[in-house]
């Protein structure tokens, strides 16, 4: 009788031990697929389209701490070390736990010329060679870590106040932001000078952002697949021989209909066809 007992909890046990397991991974997985669906992340410099860097990252965290450790992390004042900008996603934080990010409203990426977090990136999620210029050195300015976007109505310079913080801010200072005049209208004798974003020079840093002048940041930084339409392969620039290169594997779509077989003297000037 008892080895019967023993048996049944045996057996109880085990089949709770497995509902269990079975529980945990079904609220992992739907944890996992939550954060998944958040576009709104922004990653270290070189980071991987956010599909692979999630599925290349290690969770080790050894880029925030290169980051925070970096030599040039300390006040100038006290000598006392500052906070880094890379953080790494706790629970709470709708992120992947453990996977690095940064929110430039709190702590900017200051654009370290040697870019400490990435060589120590043991796993490739941080792309070393995306980051290299023509003599094989780290760029930084070739960080793409999102693109600056200006919200023309919360912005005072559209409004005609003068205001350049987030061009004075920009570490490619007449390159990834530049100042537009213009007329203004209303008054006839002063002129708008606005903040445009080049997205072929913003790394993202987010410096503009955190020196936005505005109670809410006018201009802020997003990942590029939100910030960023797509033209897509049938619209080219046919001035542009770069942008050739571009849509040089595109293929031709044939849409084969009725009318297709006709010449075009079978339905012109005729009644409409529906």
């Amino acid at each position: 009788m008892a080895h019967s007992d023993g048996r049944r909890n045996f057996m109880a046990t085990t089949l709770q031990s497995v509902g269990l397991a079975a529980l945990g991974g079904m609220l992992w997985s739907g944890y996992t697929d939550s954060v998944k669906a958040s576009p709104l992340v922004l990653r270290p410099p070189g980071a991987l389209s956010e599909k692979d860097f999630l599925r290349a990252c290690i969770k080790c965290g050894l880029c925030a701490e290169a980051c925070v450790n970096r030599e040039t992390n300390r006040d100038t004042q006290t000598g006392e070390q500052r906070e880094g900008t890379l953080k790494m996603a706790k629970g709470g934080d709708s992120l992947l736990i453990g996977t690095p990010y940064f929110v430039p409203l709190e702590v900017p990426c200051y654009m370290c010329e040697d870019i400490p977090c990435v060589p120590v990136c043991p796993s490739g999620a941080l792309d070393m060679p995306s980051l290299l210029n023509e003599k094989k050195e780290l760029d930084i300015n070739k960080a793409s870590m999102g693109l600056a976007v200006v919200h023309k109505e919360s912005c005072i310079s559209f409004w005609g106040i003068q205001c350049d913080a987030c061009y004075r801010a920009c570490p490619l200072l007449d390159s990834a932001i530049t100042i537009e005049y213009q007329k203004n209208e209303r008054t006839g004798k002063h002129a708008y000078l606005l903040p445009i974003v080049h997205d072929d020079a913003c790394t993202g840093c987010g410096l503009c952002e955190k020196a936005c002048v505005t109670e809410k940041p006018a201009i802020f930084v997003l990942p590029n697949a939100v910030a960023k339409g797509k033209v897509g392969d049938h619209y080219v620039k046919g001035w542009d021989a770069k942008d050739q290169e571009r849509v040089g594997n595109a293929k031709a779509i044939h849409t084969q209909t009725e009318r297709s077989e006709k010449s075009p003297s079978d339905y012109l000037n005729m009644e409409v066809e529906y």
